[in-house]
């Protein structure tokens, strides 16, 4: 085909809800020689890459890998191996990503029991403790931890202690939120949770880690019917994944993919968990105060938000796709677009990984504001960086 040569990608600033910027020393991972899945110096890699998952999600969990595929493959091997046909589930719904829990649930042959809440709100934990004392029979509690689609950050404590009290395992979605903002695995009491890479670890996107209680296990082992999934399938995945030198053949894992998340994990151990949470927040604040200097409003009170993920209503009379599009053609900036409910309402801001910065914050609001001001939005001008300013002062 005459025509087509190299691809090189565009150098873009991104601040959407993912992918996130990728950090020099985890692209340079990347190009490292590619060896064998089952070469002996890629086990110990394994090995390594699954202590520092365990770093990054504070657990001692011993199944805790990265599924060889995205977040939402991440989300299906919860469920998938968890579920079995008839099970009944409470799916908490507060925006997109609950809505595709429940989705799994419905594939899985499963019951979903849906306890929905207004999109930017929390998810209401009375209101799911009524629905548990009405379903006595429930097998499993699902959740979003950081829903995406609003950027509201749920009690998954709570969450997971009901589940507990009431017989029930826990499936949480901490797509967003793990590297971000605090993720407590075994303090919270999870019994399986999964995330992503792309997001605030600011690796690659296609990989999903994954963490497994032992109660979680016990279940997968004990199941009456197959995993509707050959791929996904945990007794099996376990084979290759599992402890120890000898591993089984299951797939030919992304093997540069992971060099990647290696260093993206080596990065997050360097910084400290703690500290890559207060960043984020510190980021967070600087580009509240910018955003809110200029009149624009949060679609999530605040004390709900996640510093990462900052869904902000669009001004009146002002074409949301056209500012996204400027913003990309001139400034080359990536912000997101609002899903589902919130879709043309709101735009979504990410301060995730390596992203999550005070260079990009300023560049934001200042490219931001411009784009804004040509557009003659109802915006206030000229104010919005010494508000982030005195943030970071």
């Amino acid at each position: 085909m005459s025509g087509i040569s190299t691809f090189n990608p565009p150098v873009r600033t991104l601040m959407g809800p993912g992918p996130s910027d990728v950090s020099p020393r985890v692209l340079e991972a990347l190009s490292r020689p590619t060896i064998g899945h089952l070469d002996p110096r890629f086990v110990d890699m394994m090995e390594e890459l699954k202590s520092m998952l365990q770093y990054a999600f504070m657990t001692d969990n011993a199944m805790t890998m990265p599924v060889s595929a995205p977040g939402s493959a991440g989300m299906e091997t919860c469920f998938a191996n968890l579920l079995e046909p008839g099970y009944k589930v409470i799916v908490c719904q507060n925006g997109v990503f609950g809505g595709r829990m429940k989705e799994n649930v419905i594939r899985c042959g499963g019951e979903a029991v849906m306890v929905e809440d207004e999109w930017g709100k929390v998810v209401d934990i009375q209101k799911v403790e009524d629905a548990l004392k009405a379903h006595p029979d429930a097998k499993v509690l699902a959740f979003v931890h950081a829903e995406t689609s609003t950027g509201a950050q749920s009690d998954a404590a709570s969450l997971c202690r009901l589940a507990r009290e009431h017989g029930c395992l826990s499936i949480v979605d901490a797509v967003t939120s793990l590297g971000g903002t605090p993720v407590k695995v075994d303090e919270w009491g999870a019994d399986a949770i999964y995330s992503g890479t792309q997001k605030c670890l600011s690796c690659v996107p296609g990989l999903s880690p994954v963490s497994f209680s032992e109660a979680a296990l016990e279940v997968i082992r004990n199941r009456k019917t197959p995993v509707q999934s050959w791929f996904l399938d945990l007794n099996l995945v376990m084979g290759y994944w599992g402890s120890g030198a000898q591993r089984s053949y299951h797939h030919t894992a992304p093997v540069n993919s992971l060099y990647a998340l290696h260093e993206a994990l080596c990065i997050l151990q360097e910084e400290g968990l703690e500290h890559a949470w207060a960043r984020h927040e510190k980021n967070h604040q600087a580009l509240k105060a910018g955003l809110e200097a200029m009149g624009m409003h949060f679609v999530v009170k605040e004390g709900d938000r996640l510093p990462q993920l900052n869904a902000v209503t669009v001004p009146e009379g002002v074409d949301e796709a056209a500012v996204r599009r400027a913003l990309l053609e001139d400034f080359n900036l990536e912000i997101g677009a609002g899903l589902g409910a919130l879709a043309g309402k709101v735009w979504r801001i990410g301060l995730m990984g390596h992203a999550s910065n005070q260079k990009n914050v300023l560049l934001c609001l200042s490219a931001l504001e411009a784009v804004l001001s040509q557009m003659k939005a109802p915006i206030e001008k000229g104010l919005a960086l010494d508000a982030a300013m005195a943030v970071y002062a």
